[in-house]
């Protein structure tokens, strides 16, 4: 079954006019979805519209849109009040710039709607704005009323039609600065750089949206199949990962396919000129190595503590001789 169109009326650039529907072009209709039940009965809950205050139910013609002032008060507005300020694009596009696509900030779309002629009159006028726009290689900046707010859509031809993408006001967009101005500034090392982008070459490829799988949409689908057969349902063993100690070793192990050790198991090769004071539990047996020609300073300090052996008298001296 074909989708509704969300708004009709006419597209127009200067005096070129042509009846268009907007549809949009994203679903969420085919992902599994849930109702609110009653666990004692089976029955889906049901909610009602009442007074906050007084409990008792209220008819949809006595509910009306209200402006909160202040905390226990509201400022009523009609439908005829609302209606009185309807804006001349309600029922048009009207194009008012060309734009260069580059220049519009992803973070101001919302969402793509198809954009499509509305019945058998208006092809011509269609093609005619469609390819004013793809000769431009830019976007036609326009406006549009929907659920009575009016958008701002930018609209660039695709294949043989038109796509608008709804964008935000530039109110609606929060500033960058204030999540990213706390972020220290880290100085990465080039052999770490290196690493990464060589991580990077081997995860690269072709956007092939084909090729992606929602997991989680495939396990809900399981997981009914498996109640709607009468199966015991497992449960599942709760993932932990360790912390990486050294970021280095991470992505060593990212580049060989594997996880990073965790911190209990990892093993850290010291840098240059600097020995690891990382003690390993359960090796404490290893703390003091013997002392020789591979002992470091370290380790011969730590010698030095221990209580020295009492020196061997003569007598036992000239026991071991005799024996």
């Amino acid at each position: 079954m074909a989708p509704r169109a969300n708004w009709k009326g006419f597209l127009r650039l200067s005096l070129v006019t042509c009846p268009v529907a907007l549809f949009p072009a994203t679903s969420e209709s085919e992902k599994v979805s849930f109702n609110q039940i009653n666990r004692k009965t089976g029955h889906r809950i049901k909610y009602q519209r009442v007074d906050a205050e007084t409990g008792e139910d209220v008819d949809n013609e006595d509910i009306v849109k209200g402006y909160k002032i202040d905390t226990d008060t509201y400022l009523e507005v009609t439908k005829d009040e609302l209606d009185n300020i309807a804006l001349d694009s309600t029922h048009t596009i009207e194009i008012d710039q060309f734009v260069p696509r580059t220049e519009i900030d992803d973070l101001y779309i919302v969402r793509p709607y198809y954009l499509v002629p509305d019945g058998k009159v208006g092809h011509d006028a269609y093609a005619v704005i469609r390819d004013t726009i793809k000769a431009t290689g830019k976007v036609a900046l326009a406006r549009v009323v929907l659920t009575n707010r009016e958008h701002i859509i930018a609209l660039e031809a695709r294949d043989n039609g038109l796509v608008g993408l709804l964008l935000r006001y530039p109110y609606e967009v929060r500033d960058a600065a204030d999540y990213f101005d706390d972020i220290k500034d880290v100085k990465i090392t080039k052999d770490m750089l290196d690493l990464a982008k060589h991580i990077v070459e081997q995860k690269s490829g072709r956007f092939e949206p084909t090729a992606f799988e929602d997991h989680y949409e495939a396990a809900l689908l399981d997981l009914i199949e498996q109640k709607k057969a009468g199966h015991p349902i497992a449960k599942a063993k709760v993932k932990t990962e360790g912390n990486v100690i050294n970021l280095m070793d991470a992505l060593r192990q990212s580049l060989k396919g594997g996880k990073a050790a965790p911190a209990t198991a990892a093993k850290t090769a010291p840098a240059k000129g600097k020995k690891s004071k990382k003690r390993i539990e359960g090796q404490r047996e290893m703390l003091f190595p013997i002392e020789g020609k591979g002992a470091t300073k370290e380790s011969k300090r730590e010698a030095a503590k221990r209580p020295a052996k009492a020196p061997a008298s003569k007598a036992s001296a000239a026991k071991r001789k005799a024996g």
